[in-house]
């Protein structure tokens, strides 16, 4: 589990889109009408997935704009911004949702990847039948960001193909970082949340 203490002020959202980009039925999208002032990472090729180009995206957006953000990133976008979050300052990111990470084994011929620690407050989705990476793979890197972990279990890849159009519970988990302050101690253990919190 982990404590927090109320932020000065509430962090942006940016949404960090994975592999072709998320349609407008796709929960990121919903998740961004739900918040005011909220921010899309784009990339010049959303078919053609580049680690550092990937990463370097996130990091261009976040310095044009004024944080603290909150990072909503959903499948080879949690790879691009893991690997961004290694030299963007920590004082600037208030949280980061990683949702349905995709594999890293699976995108080597995009670049490699080497999970680490975050310094920032982080919450992991993961899922027992995704395709594009396993609950327990998830679980594993869950812990090697040090972020809490939560299966969702039979939820697929957390897309539009698997029912996640409008998701309250997303709003939720970004709620929670959001009445957060970085830095926060993350332990490696499992979180649960409350199983009242619907979506």
């Amino acid at each position: 589990m982990f404590s927090c203490t109320r932020s000065i002020w509430p962090p942006r959202l940016v949404t960090v889109p994975g592999l072709h980009g998320s349609e407008s039925a796709h929960w990121q999208t919903w998740l961004e009408r739900q918040f005011a002032r909220s921010l899309r990472v784009e990339q010049r090729d959303w078919d053609a997935p580049d680690l550092a180009q990937w990463a370097q995206a996130v990091r261009d957006l976040l310095a044009r704009e004024r944080g603290p953000f909150i990072l909503a990133a959903h499948s080879f976008g949690c790879l691009a911004t893991a690997h961004a979050l290694e030299t963007i300052p920590a004082a600037d990111i208030a949280g980061v949702l990683f949702v349905a990470p995709a594999s890293p084994k699976k995108f080597e011929f995009a670049g490699a990847f080497e999970a680490r620690r975050l310094g920032v407050p982080s919450i992991l989705i993961g899922s027992e039948t995704d395709p594009w990476m396993q609950a327990g793979d998830a679980r594993m890197l869950a812990r090697r960001l040090g972020s809490a972990f939560v299966n969702l279990g039979d939820a697929g890849h957390i897309n539009t193909a698997a029912g996640f159009g409008p998701w309250p519970r997303a709003k939720y988990f970004v709620d929670t970082l959001a009445h957060c302050a970085a830095p926060l101690r993350f332990h490696d253990e499992e979180v649960e949340f409350a199983s009242h919190v619907s979506g």
